[in-house]
């Protein structure tokens, strides 16, 4: 597990006073763009997180397919700007002159919800990495390989955890598998947010 992940996961990278600011500027662009509860494609069955997004476009979810859209589909209004600590974030763990990220897509999970197995692949280069925060409560991290039959090692994600997936690990299979209440005092009303920066659409 350690050779897999020693240069994608950085543990406490966010130091508690960065994790309590950051969730203070989300909960006023959470007011802007408010979490919702997106449905898988062709069934509609609701997805067990609730979750909004941050930049120039959002990632989405619903019958129609998954995409990227620069408007919020519950209130059409554009996606809040992502904050500049993430920016900064995303420069210190990223390979330099990799562009900034477009798109934070932003889930929150409380005590029941977990993420299936999937990967990252709507975006216009899949060589560009994505960046995964978490804050909040302790989730159980499953990545796996280029297939979905492939063995997936576990870790443990702990408020203020980064996890970059790039390189080999950029089209790996992950998901998270259960959320573990009571585990953080960060979030008020307790439940996990995950922040996932990616560069999803290419510009000249």
């Amino acid at each position: 597990m350690a050779a897999m992940l020693n240069d994608i996961y950085f543990p406490e990278k966010l130091a508690r006073s960065e994790q309590q600011a950051l969730v203070e500027k989300l909960r006023s662009l959470i007011s802007e763009a408010p979490l919702y509860r997106p449905v898988m494609p062709r069934s509609g069955k609701p997805l067990s997180v609730r979750m909004t997004n941050l930049g120039q476009v959002g990632w989405i979810s619903d019958k129609a397919g998954y995409r990227y859209d620069p408007r919020h589909p519950e209130t059409c209004k554009l996606w809040p700007s992502i904050p500049g600590s993430l920016l900064d974030l995303w420069q210190e763990v990223t390979p330099e002159g990799t562009p900034l990220p477009d798109a934070c897509l932003v889930n929150f999970y409380d005590a029941d919800a977990k993420m299936g197995l999937h990967r990252d692949e709507d975006e216009a280069d899949l060589t560009q990495p994505v960046v995964s925060v978490s804050l909040g409560d302790d989730a159980l991290f499953r990545l796996g390989g280029l297939s979905r039959k492939d063995k997936t090692s576990s870790l443990r994600l702990r408020s203020g955890d980064v996890v970059v997936l790039h390189g080999d690990n950029r089209l790996a299979y992950h998901g998270i598998g259960r959320i573990y209440p009571g585990t953080s005092t960060l979030l008020k009303q307790g439940g996990r947010i995950n922040l996932t920066l990616r560069v999803a659409e290419m510009r000249g």
